[in-house]
């Protein structure tokens, strides 16, 4: 009886709560004089930045950011049609890294109300270390479902055992050029920022899921 080649797919997909969390927030300032806006909003980031720093000595922030101070000039309209005088917006971005939800909490709970502070996006996600590993774990577990798949074709079949010839990403399998290549490993559920409306916040992390495809090539016999 001649071998039979057996073509599948094997998924498998890992949940796991979220360790970090990562936000941004902004510090804004407008007025008609430049120095002045400047002034404010460098006055008004100051609370904020000392309030990031003694959470970073305490060690709640593990990682933390401030962009450089940007600053721009706009004329409005009046109803009349006329340019009226310029108006000035200087704003600051900082993000910090927390290591538990409820410390993010009370600490967006604490200076949500503060003059000029716009709170931002917040990403959860995992450590480098544990993502790498979830990522070995879920690969492995989806070549394992391609493997009992292939075995389970052979059976049918009446062959007693299967042999690998390829293990690769989803359309990566030879003669298959008319598929497009996908990742094999792909995170969804971590970041919370909202595209064409306005920020949305989440202090209940939902589980990152992290998922693994892969495709297989065996010669049952």
């Amino acid at each position: 009886m001649s071998d039979v080649t057996v073509t599948v797919r094997g998924e498998h997909e890992a949940r796991v709560a979220p360790e970090r969390a990562t936000i941004r927030v902004t510090v804004r300032s407008e007025g008609p004089e430049r120095a002045a806006v400047v002034d404010t909003v460098m006055r008004l980031a100051e609370p904020l930045r000392a309030s990031i720093t003694e959470r970073s000595d305490a060690q709640t922030v593990v990682d933390w950011s401030s962009k450089r101070l940007s600053v721009r000039a706009e004329r409005p309209w009046n109803n009349e049609g006329k340019r009226l005088a310029p108006v000035y917006y200087a704003s600051i971005d900082f993000t910090a890294t927390f290591t538990e939800a409820s410390e993010l909490s009370i600490w967006v709970s604490d200076i949500s109300a503060w003059d000029g502070v716009e709170v931002g996006w917040v990403n959860w996600h995992l450590t480098p270390e544990t993502r790498a590993r979830i990522e070995r774990e879920v690969a492995a577990a989806a070549v394992g479902v391609a493997v009992t798949r292939a075995e389970a074709y052979a059976g049918a079949l009446g062959r007693d055992s299967v042999t690998p010839v390829e293990i690769a990403d989803v359309g990566l399998i030879s003669n298959r050029e008319a598929q497009p290549a996908a990742p094999m490993l792909k995170a969804r559920g971590a970041a919370f920022a909202m595209a064409d409306a306005s920020p949305g916040m989440e202090y209940e992390p939902e589980e990152i899921v992290v998922s693994a495809t892969v495709e297989g090539r065996f010669i049952a016999s």
